[in-house]
C-alpha cells in the first residue's frame, strides 16, 4: 500500500476503525500550506481526502486541537492563525 503524502493515485476509502496517522496529517496541514485560503466544510475534505467521516473529522479535529486548523463560525476548517510555523 503506498503512501497518502507520496502517491499521486488517490488511495482507497479508509476504515471508520483505521486510526489517524502522520502521513495523513502531513497530507492535510500540506495542503493548507500549499494552498492560502483554503477553507473546506468536513463533506469537502472527506471527498479531497477520499476519507470516511469519523477519520475525517477525527483528523481535522486533532489539527483544530494543536491549533494548526481552525474552525470558521460556519463550520468550516481553515489555517489557524496561530499555527506555529
Amino acid at each position: 500500500m503506498q503512501t497518502l503524502s507520496s502517491s499521486p493515485v488517490l488511495p482507497e476509502r479508509r476504515s471508520a476503525h483505521t486510526p489517524v496517522d502522520e502521513a495523513l496529517l502531513a497530507r492535510i496541514i500540506g495542503e493548507y500550506e500549499e494552498m492560502p485560503g483554503l477553507s473546506l466544510t468536513p463533506q469537502q475534505a472527506q471527498r479531497l481526502w477520499r476519507l470516511d467521516e469519523a477519520t475525517c473529522r477525527a483528523s481535522l479535529n486533532f489539527l483544530v486541537h494543536r491549533r494548526v486548523l481552525a474552525i470558521t463560525p460556519r463550520g468550516r476548517y481553515v489555517k489557524s492563525e496561530h499555527a506555529d510555523r
